[in-house]
């Protein structure tokens, strides 16, 4: 394995992003966030990516910001603020990447971990991953977005008692809670990470990226707002030559360019 503290491999169309630092669980130092941010952007740029697996090396996904990455000098709440900046940057790229994401969490994925985790579209969960907002434990406030997505998927009542608490959640409570849409044995989790995102590779990406940006945005959007958002992004369908092509197909009794007929989940 490379000595880089993150990997970035494909498989058939699917890119899989790996952090890895197993010997610190994973933790997100300065260069492994840098290294992160060019592995988004890459998997952005190539059009022959269709999707994207983010996962860990050594049995864990992430353990959060690394606490001992403090070799800069300076004001702590500007040091603080300035990092933080960084990285909402990157992982807003991440969630608003228009390809789908899929997490695929082993062992740890806790504090920034868990929020990065949360940044893709759809999580699967080995049976041994342990997932946690252990931010108050440590003394610091939920961060990387994890206040907005959270209330998103659990409900904002369950989200309070995850954050508050600060405790572990064992892959079947998240499973039962829609915190992850799968649980699968360690040893079968990158296999089924990968293939869940080849289901995409047929899929007409620029379509499912805008209909991405604007569910991304459903819970803040008026009814009004997201109709306009609808009716414009439904124009630039109608006029790519993959609609054209799926409209020739459907008349003509073919098979389609992209099933989409199987559950994900």
């Amino acid at each position: 394995m490379s000595d880089s503290k993150i990997l970035f491999e494909k498989d058939g169309k699917t890119a899989v992003i790996i952090l890895n630092r197993p010997q610190r669980r994973n933790a997100l130092d300065e260069e492994s966030r840098q290294l992160l941010a060019a592995a988004i952007e890459t998997a952005r740029e190539d059009a022959s990516i269709a999707s994207v697996v983010l996962t860990g090396a050594g049995g864990h996904f992430c353990s959060g910001a690394d606490l001992g990455d403090d070799g800069k000098e300076g004001e702590i709440p500007l040091l603080v603020r300035d990092a933080l900046l960084d990285a909402h940057r990157w992982h807003a790229e991440l969630m608003d990447l228009e390809k789908p994401v899929i997490s695929a969490i082993d062992g740890f994925a806790v504090g920034a971990g868990l929020s990065l985790a949360l940044g893709a579209d759809f999580i699967v969960a080995s049976d041994r991953a342990r997932l946690a907002s252990n931010f108050p434990r440590i003394g610091f406030a939920p961060d990387l977005g994890l206040m907005y997505i959270l209330p998103r998927l659990v409900g904002l009542v369950r989200a309070r008692e995850i954050v508050f608490s600060a405790r572990d959640i064992l892959a079947d409570e998240a499973l039962s809670i829609g915190l992850v849409q799968a649980v699968v044995p360690a040893e079968r989790l990158r296999e089924t990470a990968v293939d869940y995102a080849r289901r995409f590779d047929d899929a007409p990406t620029h379509v499912l990226g805008m209909a991405k940006g604007i569910l991304n945005h459903t819970f803040e959007t008026d009814r009004h707002a997201m109709a306009q958002l609808e009716t414009a992004v439904q124009g630039i369908c109608a006029a790519s030559s993959y609609n054209a092509e799926a409209i020739r197909r459907f008349f003509a009794k073919e098979p389609p360019l992209y099933g989409g007929a199987q559950r994900l989940f």
